[in-house]
């Protein structure tokens, strides 16, 4: 199986994806796998960096001049190729056995195979920044600002090089609320998300 976590700035997507590898042994990627694309393609992890779930509208300058993706005019290489790269590395971490991503369009890029689970991961605005606030030491206007500009910046890359919309509820399997802080008892926490998913999982017969 391979499984792809979208998820909302602070609705704890990291960390629900690093408990469910654990239990199920199987290898995470999120900024590792910016470091392996760039091994993959001779490129600075730096450039992977920059346009992380991000758009600038601008070429990335680059101390190449060629490789095996081409030439680029100027020693520059475009955002394009770069996620034309990651995603290159994508399928092939897919192809060598169960595994699983965060972000990074995993779900499109891999959207036609048969051992795909597309999960989301939300929460309530006010839990999101109470998190991003906690995390980062920031105030609660500043951890807003951050918490709505990470969203933007994640939904614009994504719905860019997918042409699908970022969160919708029907481009996923299961789309949960991860959150930890609210006491309604319909909302799971990051332990409740992991064991849910993994109860997915068993009923599609993957466990």
């Amino acid at each position: 199986m391979v499984i792809c976590i979208g998820r909302q700035t602070g609705a704890g997507g990291r960390r629900v994806a690093a408990q469910l590898a654990s239990r199920l042994g199987i290898p995470a990627y999120d900024s590792e796998l910016v470091t392996e694309a760039a091994r993959e393609s001779g490129f600075s992890p730096s450039l992977f960096r920059k346009s992380d779930e991000k758009r600038h509208f601008t070429l990335i300058g680059s101390i190449f001049g060629s490789n095996r993706y081409g030439s680029f005019n100027g020693n520059a290489i475009s955002e394009a190729e770069l996620f034309k790269i990651q995603s290159e590395t994508i399928r092939r971490i897919a192809d060598k056995g169960p595994c699983l991503f965060v972000g990074r369009a995993a779900d499109y890029i891999l959207r036609d195979r048969d051992d795909l689970v597309s999960i989301f991961l939300t929460a309530p605005l006010p839990d999101r920044i109470a998190a991003i606030a906690g995390r980062d030491r920031l105030s609660e206007k500043d951890a807003e600002a951050s918490v709505r500009k990470s969203d933007k910046a994640r939904r614009n890359w994504y719905e860019f090089y997918t042409f699908g919309h970022w969160g919708d509820a029907t481009q996923y399997d299961l789309c949960l609320n991860s959150s930890r802080l609210c006491l309604n008892s319909s909302r799971l926490g990051i332990d409740g998300t992991t064991e849910l998913i993994i109860a997915y999982l068993r009923q599609r017969g993957l466990l």
